[in-house]
């Protein structure tokens, strides 16, 4: 097989048959990602003018409960049905959540927003990679994940900072208003897309039915926003109330993942194992390591937020090289980035004690970055690759859900550790060295997931 010049590949995204498609897909990712990034900077004084500063933590709870039920049926529709209503009615969605928290004159209104949000960014997340499936051909599919990666480092950069001056100079309620328009810019570009994608193939059999899968799914977001509770919280009950949420996750997990993500069977379940590894290891650290760096070492949060910066560009370069070189296997840069994301994760021992040395926190996140580059675009390509018809949705939602589960049970850990010793200096070692073995784990598993030849 011929490799592609990067001529080609630019052709194939930005040429006259593609270009709009591409630009509405980054448009629809980057969207999600300033509303992630802006809300929580913009949250603290959003529950203090509805008086509900002890509600602090709904919000959050209401969104990912949502998102994983518009996860786990967005790739049951997009399955049987296509990607290109999902791709409509989930920006909808999303831009009446915006409308409905954006006026919130209270917080019942806002939490009806945020579930509407969460909905939408469900169906959402699935629907663009049924998406991708659909439209792009195997061998420019590096370079779309490249781009899909670039498209929430923008947000990274300038989302918090942007929501902290609207909410000062303007109002909070414009951090949800002010998206709006791009929600129905976004929909447009993509909308003649949807059109030529046409009803699905009757040639391809319907999937077949889940039993249990709606219940499961509804297990699956009240353990997923539980552990997300858990985790903003202290003291005995968050622990008490995380560990019941994961006896709650595992029978409905067991529905709605792959046979055999547990035992790490080769193929897809490996690489649905390998999306929660990778995302659980590296949003973890990201959320303690602001903590690790002010609450231990006394830098300022400004000073602190620069890893997490150095940890985004890495991302980005890393995904967007891999996105220039489809003609590297993808299992092997799989296990790179695990082994990339590793060390910077086991790098971190040497910082969070008392006695560590915070400015290797720099350097040690931007290795981890660049892992994350490499993983995340490798499984997104195995995934679609190891797909077959009527198969996208499922396994692209059951990544997202491996995703979620596993930073929320994470994040949560930490919370429990927290609560159990008294302080950062002490407890996140024990979650680094944990974070460490999962990426350890990765690499070991990363071989099970070949499956294509580029």
């Amino acid at each position: 097989m011929s490799i592609p010049t990067r001529t080609a590949v630019r052709t194939e995204l930005f040429g006259p048959a593609r270009r709009a498609t591409t630009i509405g897909l980054l448009l629809l990712i980057s969207l999600i990602a300033f509303e992630a990034m802006g809300v929580g900077t913009a949250m603290p004084a959003i529950v203090a003018d509805l008086g509900a500063v002890s509600q602090y933590a709904w919000p959050f709870v209401a969104f990912m409960a949502s998102a994983v039920i518009g996860t786990v049926f967005g790739g049951r529709w997009c399955d049987v049905a296509g990607p290109r209503i999902p791709l409509v009615v989930a920006p909808a969605l999303f831009g009446s959540g915006l409308v409905v928290a954006g006026t919130a004159g209270g917080m019942g209104q806002l939490l009806v927003g945020r579930f509407l949000q969460g909905l939408g960014a469900g169906v959402l997340g699935v629907a663009v990679y049924v998406l991708v499936a659909a439209v792009y051909p195997q061998h420019v599919r590096p370079a779309v994940f490249g781009l899909v990666s670039s498209a929430w480092v923008l947000p990274a950069l300038i989302g918090p900072p942007v929501s902290g001056i609207v909410t000062e100079r303007l109002s909070w309620h414009w951090v949800f208003l002010g998206l709006v328009p791009v929600v129905l810019l976004a929909v447009a570009l993509v909308l003649p897309a949807c059109r030529r994608l046409g009803p699905p193939d009757p040639a391809h059999a319907t999937p077949p039915a889940r039993r249990g899968f709606a219940l499961a799914s509804v297990g699956a977001a009240v353990g997923v926003s539980t552990l997300s509770w858990a985790s903003q919280q202290t003291g005995a009950l968050a622990g008490v109330v995380a560990a019941a949420a994961v006896v709650l996750l595992v029978p409905s997990m067991h529905r709605l993942l792959p046979v055999g993500v547990f035992r790490a069977r080769p193929g897809v379940p490996t690489l649905v194992a390998a999306r929660g590894l990778l995302a659980g290891t590296f949003f973890t650290v990201n959320s303690y390591l602001p903590l690790m760096l002010a609450g231990t070492h006394r830098w300022s949060l400004t000073t602190a937020g620069i890893p997490l910066l150095v940890g985004s560009l890495g991302w980005s370069a890393s995904s967007a090289w891999q996105g220039r070189h489809p003609d590297l296997a993808r299992h092997r840069l799989l296990r790179a980035g695990f082994g990339l994301l590793a060390t910077g994760t086991a790098g971190m021992l040497l910082v969070a004690p008392a006695w560590g040395t915070p400015w290797l926190a720099v350097p040690l996140w931007a290795v981890a970055g660049v892992g994350m580059g490499l993983g995340f675009s490798s499984v997104a390509y195995l995934l679609l690759a190891q797909s077959g018809p009527g198969e996208v949705g499922f396994h692209s939602a059951a990544a997202q859900l491996s995703d979620q589960l596993t930073t929320a049970t994470m994040i949560a850990a930490g919370g429990g550790l927290l609560a159990m010793f008294g302080s950062a200096a002490s407890a996140l070692p024990i979650l680094v060295a944990v974070l460490t073995a999962m990426a350890v784990l990765g690499v070991l598993i990363a071989g099970r997931t070949a499956g294509e030849r580029p």
